[in-house]
């Protein structure tokens, strides 16, 4: 970044960050519960013949892997507290890239 953000462009790119990393959780918590549910639809349903609920895990995961390379890649680093503060955290990290 050679040219010197504003304020507001820190702070909307520092928004940014932040609902991506939410994003990302909110993608993760939907994959684990569904591919449980699948899990045991196999195991208690179709009576554990063939593996088939490893199909939807895979492809998912696959995707599910690209979201997090995506948002560490943008992101980088971890998150946590209250979303102002998360947005605060995030801006000071922009300012200090600059």
């Amino acid at each position: 970044m050679t040219d010197k953000m504003t304020e507001e462009q820190v702070y909307a790119l520092a928004r940014k960050r932040v609902q991506a990393r939410k994003d990302f959780t909110i993608h993760l918590i939907v994959y684990l519960g569904v591919n449980t549910l699948l899990f045991c639809l196999w195991f208690f349903v179709t009576g554990r013949g063939f593996p088939w609920f490893v199909f939807p895990l895979g492809g998912w995961g696959i995707g599910l892997v690209s979201h997090y390379y995506y948002v560490s890649r943008m992101v980088g680093g971890d998150a946590a507290g209250n979303r102002s503060a998360e947005v605060e955290k995030e801006a000071e990290k922009i300012r200090k890239e600059q």
